[in-house]
C-alpha cells in the first residue's frame, strides 16, 4: 500500500509543473547558464566547442537517456556486487 502512494506522489510531482505552468519553456541547465554568462560577461568567448552536435533535439534526448540508463545500470551493478560480496562473506 505504501508503494502505491509513493508512485502516485511521484506521478503528481512529475506532472504538476506541466499542469500549473502551462506554456512555460523548460530549459536545461546548460542553456540557462549560457544565457547568464552572456548577461554577466558579454565579451566572453567559449574556449571549447562540442565534438559532436546531434542533428535534432530528439536524438540529443535519446543520447541523454541512454547515458542516464548506462550510469544507473553501472551504479546498480556495483551496489549489487558489493551487497553480494558482503552476504557471501557473512555466510562463510
Amino acid at each position: 500500500m505504501k508503494n502505491k502512494w509513493l508512485i502516485i506522489l511521484a506521478i503528481i510531482i512529475t506532472f504538476s509543473p506541466l499542469l500549473f505552468l502551462g506554456n512555460a519553456e523548460f530549459l536545461g541547465a546548460d542553456s540557462i547558464a549560457e544565457e547568464q554568462i552572456q548577461v554577466l560577461a558579454p565579451h566572453y568567448v567559449p574556449w571549447f566547442s562540442s565534438i559532436f552536435e546531434p542533428k535534432s533535439g530528439e536524438v540529443e534526448s535519446l543520447l541523454f537517456a541512454l547515458q542516464a540508463a548506462l550510469g544507473a545500470g553501472f551504479i546498480g551493478y556495483v551496489i549489487g556486487l558489493f551487497k553480494g560480496r558482503k552476504e557471501s562473506s557473512a555466510k562463510q
